[in-house]
């Protein structure tokens, strides 16, 4: 069997890096396709104690050319050196709504959280259910750009960055990611291991996008009044688990413990700071 590609499973793009799998030397004119379904358990929003579970859509798609897609980013690499990897990167951002981070187009969302008149009813935050974003705007998917790059310290072991920028309703979210990743560390015939860690650096709209509480937002939500400024936002490790049942089949799960720093831990839409994501899904290769 080829080397298995690191998959990216793309509805937790959310709350994780856009991650680009290694380059697979492949002949002129073919590619490497994995696709499946599996279920993940996963915060409703960043920095929340509820949680939710959901079906996991799994897509990773590699060209000869260089070109890619994994899960919700997609990009291409453009450089020959085997230890070095860059390139252009995309990757979508999902919305938030009063219900939290989601991946489905549509819906009523917030839409009717609104206050409508030019005296509002005051409201009893008492009352209100402490499981939702009541009262906070809703933020659209949006389609960020940019790009990534990836130094191997060793064939095992890569330093990895990549920075992307339009995110949020204003379009001027920017993001930094850096992180060191473990390749698939062999455990017998079928099993492979990935190991990573990192930190995420973003500006200070892309904070006030996501744990800001703006004084429109005081006035019909349970949350205070809150600046967030920009910085170090978030230190998160993982590791990825691959089973290859046959050439064509594999389960991969994996597991992300993820804790706010700065600025957005400090938000008040943060219940608790350290919160863990769980995914598995089955996989085939075309």
């Amino acid at each position: 069997m080829n080397k298995l590609l690191f998959l990216a499973l793309g509805a937790a793009c959310g709350t994780t890096w856009a991650q680009t799998p290694a380059t697979n030397p492949m002949p002129d004119g073919s590619r490497d396709m994995y696709a499946g379904l599996g279920v993940q358990s996963a915060p409703r929003w960043d920095g929340t104690g509820s949680r939710k579970v959901s079906a996991l859509p799994v897509l990773q798609v590699q060209w000869s050319n260089g070109l890619f897609i994994s899960g919700m980013s997609a990009g291409m690499h453009l450089s020959d050196d085997p230890t070095f990897e860059y390139g252009p990167l995309l990757a979508v951002q999902p919305g938030r709504d009063r219900t939290g981070t989601g991946q489905a187009i549509g819906g009523i969302g917030s839409t009717d959280t609104m206050l409508i008149g030019p005296v509002p009813e005051p409201i009893d935050k008492r009352n209100m259910r402490n499981t939702d974003l009541d009262g906070m705007d809703k933020i659209g998917a949006r389609l960020q750009g940019g790009a990534f790059a990836n130094y191997y310290v060793t064939p095992q072991w890569r330093l990895m960055s990549s920075l992307l920028y339009g995110a949020g309703n204003d379009h001027d979210g920017a993001r930094l990611d850096l992180g060191v990743q473990r390749l698939a560390v062999e455990l017998g015939a079928r099993h492979h291991v990935s190991l990573s860690a990192g930190v995420t650096v973003v500006n200070r709209n892309y904070n006030q996008t996501y744990f800001g509480v703006t004084a429109a937002e005081v006035s019909r939500s349970r949350f205070s009044y809150y600046e967030a400024g920009g910085g170090l936002q978030d230190a998160h490790v993982g590791v990825r688990w691959n089973w290859a049942w046959s050439p064509s089949w594999m389960l991969t799960s994996n597991l992300q413990a993820r804790r706010l720093l700065g600025s957005a831990a400090h938000s008040p839409l943060v219940e608790r700071s350290t919160n863990l994501t769980v995914s598995t899904a089955i996989a085939y290769r075309f």
